[in-house]
Parts: structure tokens; sequence; C-alpha cells
């Protein structure tokens, strides 16, 4: 349970951080995804419309987790009653039942416009994406972690 705190409380920092550097870093993760993926122009003009789309519904989401879950973590946990806590269950999993909803929504236009391997490996670029950010604003913090 405290690693699941802790990783709250990592994200909710990293989402604050990008807040204010929300169209650099999207402009990073433009051309890191691009180059990833290996696109086309034609495969770009595609698929970019669909992907950004869908990325402004994800963030959206974290917003609205942000804002809702992490201000009750922020307040303490040991201030938490039961009730509250059942409903901060109850709030994460249907914002991560939204989000492969909005995955599901996001592949089945992706299929129209990219190769189901082009699919796979864009999971894995997003996944990458987001490790390294994190490991850039955990150097920007002068913090070392294990690698």
């Amino acid at each position: 349970m405290n690693k699941l705190v802790m990783l709250l409380f990592l994200l909710a920092a990293t989402m604050q951080a990008q807040d204010g550097k929300h169209e650099k870093i999207k402009a990073w993760k433009t051309a890191y995804i691009t180059e990833k993926l290996s696109l086309t122009s034609a495969e770009a003009e595609k698929f970019w419309p669909i992907y950004n789309k869908y990325d402004d519904k994800f963030h959206e989401l974290r917003k609205k987790e942000r804002t809702e879950i992490f201000k009750k973590l922020r307040d303490g946990l040991e201030n938490l009653t039961e009730t509250e806590a059942n409903e901060l269950i109850d709030k994460n999993l249907s914002i991560e039942s939204s989000e492969l909803e909005l995955r599901k929504q996001m592949t089945v236009e992706l299929r129209k416009v990219l190769s189901p391997k082009k699919i796979i490996i864009l999971k894995k670029t997003e996944d990458d994406f987001k490790r390294e950010l994190l490991e850039r604003y955990r150097g920007s913090k002068g913090e070392k972690g294990p690698k």
C-alpha cells in the first residue's frame, strides 16, 4: 500500500510539473513517437489527429484524478475515513475504467491508419516516454533512483 501511495504522490508531482511545461513536453513527445514509430508523412497526417484527440481526453482524466483523488491524499491519509477511502478506490477504478475505454476507442481508430505492429510499438513507446520523462524530472531534482 505504501508503494501505491508513493507512486500516486510521485505521479501528482510529475503531473504538476507537466502543467507548466505542457507544450514543451507535448512537442518532445510528438517527436519521440514519430521517430520511434517511423511514421511516414502519410501515416503521420492520419495518425496525429486521432492520437491528439485521445491524448487530450487522457489528459483531462488525469487532471480529474489529480484534483479529486490527490487532494484527499495531500490532506493526509491518517484523517481518511473508511468511507472516504472506499470513495477514493471507487473513483480511481472509475478513472482507470474510463482510460481503458478510451484506449479501446483509440485502438479501433488507429487500426484504420496504422499496422497492428505499430499500434503495439506505440504503447511501448508511450511507456518508454513516460519513463524517460520521469527520469528527467528526477534528474532535475537531483534525485538518484534505481535504474
